[in-house]
């Protein structure tokens, strides 16, 4: 099974400024995150994409690149691309560049994003919200597997017989991940298409994706799909320290992002019952020591039979040292926990 580490470049909000870290900053420091997954062997590191002043990134793309210069065997993600409000030829020659420049190793995952600053920032209507990433998951996918395109739909203008360069390394192909939530309908579109899956489980109770889990499996095998490259990724809000004291103290920086996202929305503000109940067996949160991390991904493989597990690494920005040290353990002690399963 393999081991990944995402990031979406969180910003620790300073009460005594009222100011967000500088993003500066924080992009040299995933710079040398990335550089130190690499060295303690981690599989996979997936960077997100977001619009707000409260992250850093909002063009995975550029650090990605960045990062396969600091790098030599670490797979490089969009975690996740925004689509809908992304032009996919754009997508597929930005990607394509990546995998030139780090030698075979870019990943796209795509999906519709649970932030939508995108879509104004844009030009897009969030009316067609669905419409978009279908049509457009439709002609990056055509891209993806052919040079000479030719395609119509009806919220972008037609190609005929364009040719889309530069060509990625593996005939042309980049491996494109579906990332979805806990919409069936998400799991069922992958299924068919026969794209592998990586699912977003950040809170409450993992147990309630079984199902949909299950659903796009059997799906995939009745689409006719060989079921012998089917692949199934989780990505969970992830943090490791075998000193309990830092796993107390982390609560604070990550009600912190949680309520800054949740609130806005009508939502109570997150609890320490909350996060102590998530951190249990069947809880969402991957935070607490090597051996607890482990024995939960342990559970979820046994669980889910998932060929991946993403942790999200940098939740409520808990501090370059503590990330460091994080990404240390994930790799040199959590990783050989699980490797043989």
């Amino acid at each position: 099974m393999e081991l990944g580490i995402g990031m979406f470049g969180d910003l620790a909000f300073d009460q005594a400024t009222g100011k967000y870290r500088d993003a500066g900053t924080r992009i040299y420091e995933i710079l040398e995150q990335v550089k130190l997954m690499d060295e303690v062997g981690i599989d996979v590191f997936a960077m997100g994409e977001h619009h707000r002043e409260d992250y850093a990134v909002s063009s995975p793309e550029m650090i990605l690149a960045a990062a396969a210069g600091v790098t030599k065997n670490i797979r490089l993600a969009s975690g996740v691309t925004v689509l809908s409000s992304s032009e996919p030829v754009k997508v597929y020659e930005d990607f394509s560049t990546l995998d030139l420049i780090s030698n075979g190793r870019a990943e796209v995952f795509v999906g519709r994003g649970s932030f939508v600053e995108s879509f104004p920032l844009y030009g897009y209507s969030l009316d067609d919200y669905k419409e978009l990433f279908d049509e457009k998951l439709e002609l990056l996918l055509k891209i993806n597997s052919q040079e000479n395109v030719s395609w119509s739909g009806k919220l972008r203008a037609p190609m005929e017989n364009q040719t889309v360069y530069p060509r990625a390394k593996n005939n042309g192909k980049l491996s494109i991940w579906r990332a979805v939530g806990g919409t069936e309908q998400s799991f069922l579109d992958a299924a068919q298409l026969g794209m592998p899956l990586v699912v977003a489980i950040i809170g409450g109770m993992h147990s309630h994706f079984k199902n949909l889990i299950e659903l796009y499996k059997q799906e995939y095998q009745k689409a006719g799909h060989d079921v012998t490259n089917r692949q199934v990724a989780v990505s969970s809000h992830t943090f490791v320290s075998n000193d309990q004291n830092v796993i107390n103290q982390y609560f604070h920086k990550y009600k912190s992002r949680m309520d800054r996202i949740r609130i806005p929305k009508g939502c109570d503000p997150y609890t320490r019952m909350q996060y102590e109940k998530e951190r249990g067996k069947d809880g969402a949160l991957f935070i607490g020591s090597s051996a607890e991390v482990a024995d939960k991904i342990a559970y979820m493989k046994e669980q889910f039979g998932i060929t991946r597990f993403t942790g999200q690494m940098d939740v409520g920005d808990p501090g370059h040292d503590l990330m460091m040290k994080s990404i240390e353990l994930f790799g040199k002690e959590v990783k050989p926990r699980i490797q043989n399963l």
